[in-house]
């Protein structure tokens, strides 16, 4: 007698979900959108891949972009005022940029309700804007007088472009050390007071020039620097750069030199080594002119020369990467 094959069952028909209809679910759960395979190998990679994925620009379309730029990755001590769209809740009374806060906290909370907000902190996605406004919208629920940890922002959580006034001023302003960190500062004793010791003791001297954008001074036991942030598109900027150090007009005064640049977070920073002797007012008239000729040499489209040519790869060649 011939087997009795098995009735095949039809299978449940898959719920019609749309992709803006799909909910986050555990990484090993069966996905809802009915596939049969687990989350995160369905839906859930797209969700990662939107969290891990690197923002080149961060802090694009915020006021004071290169300065953004400069307080990550330049300049140890230092803080902004902040002023977010929306009124601020009910007991907060201020929101403060800080380069670093102590123990390298992303956010604090205040005793007083004012909100910090650490800008030099490793970051658990690849968009250094969505996690800084993660950590601002949980800083300012925080309870008073609290540290805010780091945590992965949602894909499609907000970032600092949904959160900021976008046409308040953003005006950093560099301190000598982390007195900052404390209301009372000058009262500070026993391991606070040296703690805050050991943290100043690090700090490199650093100045934000005035008389251009985004340009830090800082001194170091070899020689002084000048690093400047420029807003330029990296390939316009760089045969700029060329023209003006193939012609001799690149230096920033007498025993200065512009030794290369460094690429971080999409915007290229020229650096000069300066004699140690230069400080940073010594230093505001050559920038200032400095900046006039490189807005001439922006303006040219002409072909590079060969020695133009040659500047410029000595200039990428020497270029490394922050971020």
């Amino acid at each position: 007698m011939a087997k009795k094959r098995p009735t095949k069952t039809k299978a449940p028909a898959r719920p019609q979900i749309t992709d803006g209809e799909i909910p986050a679910v555990g990484a090993r759960e069966p996905c809802p959108c009915g596939s049969g395979r687990r989350y995160k190998a369905c839906h859930g990679r797209e969700a990662a891949h939107a969290v891990t994925e690197l923002v080149r620009r961060p802090f694009e379309g915020l006021p004071g972009e290169c300065d953004w730029v400069a307080l990550r990755e330049l300049v140890p001590a230092a803080t902004a005022e902040l002023t977010l769209r929306d009124p601020l809740p009910e007991g907060v009374p201020s929101v403060t940029l800080a380069t670093v806060l102590p123990m390298a906290w992303p956010g604090l909370r205040r005793d007083t309700g004012a909100v910090l907000l650490g800008l030099q902190n490793d970051t658990a996605s690849g968009d250094i804007s969505r996690d800084l406004a993660d950590t601002l919208l949980r800083s300012l629920q925080a309870e008073p007088g609290n540290p805010v940890g780091g945590e992965r922002p949602a894909p499609d959580g907000p970032r600092l472009q949904d959160l900021l006034d976008l046409g308040a001023a953003f005006e950093p302003v560099v301190h000598t050390g982390f007195e900052f960190w404390l209301e009372h500062a000058e009262s500070a004793t026993g391991e606070v007071a040296a703690s805050l010791e050991r943290a100043n003791a690090a700090v490199i001297p650093t100045v934000r020039l005035t008389g251009v954008d985004a340009a830090y001074w800082c001194e170091t036991p070899e020689k002084n620097h000048l690093r400047w942030v420029m807003p330029h598109p990296e390939e316009q900027l760089l045969d700029a750069l060329a023209r003006l150090h193939a012609a001799g007009a690149s230096s920033l005064g007498e025993d200065t030199r512009l030794v290369g640049s460094f690429r971080a977070h999409g915007l290229v920073v020229p650096v000069w080594d300066l004699p140690t002797g230069v400080s940073a007012d010594e230093v505001e008239k050559p920038a200032a002119a400095f900046g006039e000729r490189l807005a001439e040499a922006l303006e040219r489209t002409a072909p590079l020369t060969a020695e133009e040519r040659r500047a410029r790869s000595g200039f990428t060649n020497r270029q490394i990467t922050l971020s």
